[in-house]
């Protein structure tokens, strides 16, 4: 091989190399960020980047819930910016945000970064998500910064499975197994009795026994009159 061809093939492999070696840095700079593919939407404006975003829905296909929005931003100016509001266009879909500490706003601080999706980093939460979030469709989603602006971008939907499973939302809460109804007053044993009074006798009148020795005893008394009055005569 010529020395011309030989340094030719060594300037190429240099640039291959370097090539590698810069992606894999880029790579590996946001799935550490996140843990999740690379390769999902990103976008940056001015100052700011926006990186890794998704909507992320619930497990199970077709379930009900709440569906997420997941990202990264990054912020390279000298001032903080506020995340003022995540809006998705073409829906009626409202986004909760909460910051990591679940007080204040969602803060990306001069020169860092933060996180939202995940366990304990701030959150975007689609409470009806409805169309906005089909499994396999690319939903816009617009970022609001305090000092930037708008900042959209399409973001791919995505159950909470595999690469996005620590980052979805939470399962919907199942609904609480109703009661068996209990009636409202309960029959006591022996209910139609009344208080005090033996089984089969009406209130008032006295035992079969109790009325026979008050008839003997009224025939014993007219008995002892009579002879009284024939003693009499």
């Amino acid at each position: 091989m010529s020395r011309s061809l030989r340094h030719g093939a060594l300037a190429a492999t240099a640039t291959a190399f370097s090539i590698v070696t810069l992606s894999a840095c880029g790579a590996g700079n946001n799935a550490e960020t996140l843990q999740i593919r690379p390769d999902n939407a990103a976008t940056s404006v001015g100052t700011i980047k926006i990186q890794n975003v998704n909507v992320i829905t619930q497990p199970e296909g077709g379930a009900d819930g709440a569906a997420v929005v997941a990202a990264t931003l990054f912020n390279d100016g000298t001032e903080r910016e506020v995340l003022e509001a995540v809006t998705l266009p073409g829906s009626d879909a409202e986004v909760n945000l909460q910051a990591a500490d679940g007080k204040g706003p969602i803060v990306v601080p001069a020169g860092g970064q933060v996180i939202i999706g995940g366990k304990g980093n701030a959150s975007a939460v689609i409470e009806n998500s409805g169309e906005a979030a089909r499994n396999g469709d690319v939903q816009q989603v617009v970022f609001k910064l305090s000092r930037t602006g708008d900042v959209g971008l399409g973001a791919s939907v995505f159950p909470a499975e595999g690469f996005f499973e620590d980052f979805g939302p939470s399962p919907k809460a199942e609904a609480p197994s109703p009661k068996p109804n209990a009636t409202a007053s309960e029959t006591p044993s022996g209910d139609g009795e009344t208080p005090g009074t033996p089984e089969g006798e009406t209130p008032g009148t006295p035992a079969d026994g109790a009325g026979a020795e008050g008839a003997q005893g009224a025939d014993g008394a007219q008995g002892d009159t009579g002879a009284e009055q024939g003693a009499a005569h």
